[in-house]
């Protein structure tokens, strides 16, 4: 029995580890609005774009079939290659 709870707490906590992990990767608006302000616009619609699947998961109980996730995946990725983006522009015009 003190085994099963170990193992039940152990399995808990990795549980949250893994969701602390997922919220904390959610896309951020910090492109510069002044200086790239189609890219920043941009960067909001994919911040806007991963809450709204996270909503989307929450009401279908995750059952999307990994797709939920994988589009939010993609939404990171997205938000990366616009940071790039911006930091390439900058590079350029100092």
């Amino acid at each position: 029995m003190q085994n099963k709870k170990f193992v039940l707490g152990g399995f808990l906590a990795l549980v949250l580890a893994a969701a602390g992990i997922v919220v904390a990767q959610a896309p951020g608006v910090d492109i510069n609005a002044s200086r790239h302000p189609n890219l920043a616009d941009a960067q909001h619609h994919i911040q806007q774009a991963y809450a709204k699947i996270d909503e989307a998961q929450k009401e279908n109980r995750d059952e999307l079939g990994g797709h939920g996730e994988k589009a939010k995946q993609l939404l990171l990725e997205a938000d990366r290659e616009l940071k790039l983006a911006a930091d390439v522009s900058d590079a350029h015009h100092r």
